[in-house]
């Protein structure tokens, strides 16, 4: 009797509890680390396995024979495992673009991730980066990016230029990762003899093959290999909900450069996760330090096998977190970990008539992001216009920063380069912003306008005229100027002038150019910005090089001390500044800016520039 009742009652507390316990939210910070298998126990001839994902989503396995390690060869205290593959798919394929971040077992324990490789292999000899590696140069996630506290420089050329390149090759190695060898290396006669990091392949869709041979060469300095170009960009969609078979060791991942209408994203794969930490890659993806880019998984359409380099084609699926740091021994990601993102719109009026708007989000790095959006508005133009020859395209637009004025962008550009060089329009000044490391600077968005005709409206400045060769303080003189197009047409512009009242009397200089032009005559060549919003300030006042403007500048004695003119200095304080005891800080100049004005716009782009004396009396 006692032994029936002690038994329901038992039975029914169990009830009960696996009811609670059955209610409660399932752990979501995943599997935990994998043991271990540490560098120092490793020894020549052990045997193990690897996984990567050869197609769809699933990891397969082959084997790996260690063969050695070298001391060293990544960094200080950063050795190189040196391994053979074999079986399964790795017969086919060898060392692959992608496969980098694969992860190595010996007996159940992780050894680390298949990184490296031979360029022209005919074995598929790799390169292995220590898990312990990998995990000691990870920084905390926590840890905020740091900020330069010492101001950043600029020269008046640079924020001027039609052209913009972006700098990617400081942590490319001898030769590209992407070919086996640099071009103009003389390493040539010997590549393939050295390891390189394996090849990261980048799934671009939404862009067109042109826009793509555009900036192909700068992402192979640094071992990124456009591999795909294909169909339309995919949709934005909300972060997964992470669970316990989230991007686990050996799965392909992504990390996007770019998402939307426009879709950039380099595929690895997943070494290990611990918890919601992610570590991939085995080498460095662009050598970002903390960075935020988003991270999704992906699954794999095939692996290419090629005699150059194989590859594999991923394609991106659902965002699952962000990569926070990209280190010398691989990246790390966060799971859960929502990624800044910039919107950018692009609005082209066709010179169809048609109207076409792409719509994308931008990562942040003070290197990529302007490489994307130039990137984004040169396959609008592209896509859209044509290829050979001439064209007109009208750019207006602003890039908004949270708490501060928009950067103004208003540009023309005109010929066979338009396309090129309009691309570069908003890129430019984006990437003078994000250099500048300004504490809590952050882009809300980019918007930019264009307007595209077949044909360039271009012209010349072929010569200036005033109505009178002296002129009283206060009066106004009449410049015409005479520009003619690359057609041989001539068109004239009455300029009125007016001299400043408070004008001494004395020889003047007119000059009517373009704003290139006008600048490069300036004393001043550099500035300093000591905030975001004196750069964005200095940026918005910037003479456009599409724009005339006339200058009236007079010969004077004085100085440049940093951004600062002093004209019409006493001998005196000359003397002082220019006395043997110094030298350097300051730089003498002979013309001083009275006034400028900028001319009203027609429908040419003119540039060029002459000038004339003036005299004025009393």
């Amino acid at each position: 009797m006692f032994n029936t009742k002690f038994l329901a009652v038992f039975f029914a507390i169990l009830t009960v509890s696996a009811s609670i316990f059955g209610q409660l939210p399932p752990s979501d910070k995943g599997p935990a680390q994998p043991q271990i298998f540490p560098l120092a126990e490793l020894k020549e001839g052990m045997r193990g396995t690897a996984t990567t994902v050869f197609r769809g989503t699933k990891p397969e396995e082959f084997n790996v024979e260690i063969l050695g390690v070298i001391p060293n060869w990544i960094g200080p205290k950063q050795d190189m495992i040196v391994g053979k593959l074999s079986g399964g798919q790795a017969d086919r394929t060898f060392v692959f673009a992608g496969m980098s971040g694969s992860p190595v077992f010996i007996n159940g324990r992780l050894v680390g991730a298949i990184s490296y490789s031979f360029p022209f292999a005919k074995e598929p000899i790799c390169g292995i980066t220590p898990i312990e590696q990998m995990i000691s140069q990870v920084v905390s996630p926590t840890t905020a990016k740091t900020f330069s506290r010492e101001p950043r420089t600029y020269s008046y050329a640079e924020l001027l230029s039609n052209n913009w390149r972006p700098s990617l090759t400081g942590n490319a190695s001898q030769s590209s990762r992407a070919s086996g060898f640099a071009p103009d290396s003389r390493l040539m006669a010997v590549a393939g003899q050295t390891f390189q990091p394996i090849a990261t392949p980048l799934a671009i869709s939404g862009l067109s093959q042109r826009t793509i041979d555009m900036f192909a060469a700068d992402f192979a300095a640094v071992g990124i290999m456009p591999v795909a170009a294909s169909g339309g960009g995919s949709a934005i969609t909300p972060m997964k909900k992470i669970g316990p078979t989230t991007l686990l060791g050996g799965d392909s991942v992504v990390v996007h450069l770019a998402r939307g209408d426009i879709e950039i994203a380099a595929a690895g794969t997943v070494t290990m996760r611990d918890g919601d930490k992610i570590y991939g890659f085995g080498h460095p993806f662009f050598s970002l330090g903390s960075t935020s880019l988003p991270m999704s998984e992906s699954h794999v359409v095939t692996v290419v096998p090629n005699a150059n380099n194989s590859f594999k084609l991923a394609v991106p699926d659902a965002l699952v977190g962000s990569m926070t740091q990209d280190r010398a021994t691989g990246i790390y990601g966060k799971l859960g970990d929502a990624p800044k993102m910039i919107p950018v719109k692009v609005r082209l009026k066709t010179s169809r008539g048609q109207i076409e708007e792409t719509n994308f989000e931008s990562g942040i790095d003070d290197t990529l992001t302007a490489l994307i959006v130039s990137a984004g508005v040169g396959n609008v133009l592209a896509a859209q216009e044509r290829g050979l020859g001439e064209t007109t395209i009208e750019l207006t637009g602003e890039i908004k920063i949270k708490g501060e004025d928009s950067i103004r962008i208003q540009r023309r550009f005109a010929g066979q380069q338009a396309v090129a060089l309009a691309s570069s329009a908003a890129a430019i000044p984006l990437a003078a912003l994000l250099r500048g490391s300004f504490e809590g600077l952050e882009v809300s968005s980019i918007n930019l306008e264009m307007n595209s005709t077949d044909g360039s409206k271009t012209a010349t400045v072929e010569r200036i005229s005033l109505d009178r060769n002296q002129v009283r303080a206060g009066e106004t003189v009449e410049v015409t100027v005479a520009s003619r197009s690359d057609s041989g047409r001539l068109f004239v512009q009455k300029v009125p002038l007016t001299i400043p009242k408070d004008a001494a009397p004395g020889a003047m200089t007119i000059a009517i150019g373009d704003g290139g032009a006008v600048q490069q005559n300036s004393a001043i060549t550099q500035f300093t910005p000591r905030t975001a919003a004196e750069l964005i300030a200095t940026i918005n006042r910037l003479k456009r090089p599409d724009r005339l403007y006339a200058v009236l500048t007079r010969t004077t004695v004085g100085t440049i001390i940093g951004s600062s003119e002093m004209p019409n200095l006493p001998p005196s304080m000359l003397a002082t500044m220019n006395n043997d005891r110094s030298a350097g800080g300051s730089k003498a100049t002979v013309q001083t800016i009275v006034s400028e004005m900028e001319l009203p716009a027609f429908e040419f782009v003119v540039s060029g520039q002459q000038t004339l004396s003036i005299e004025v009396v009393r």
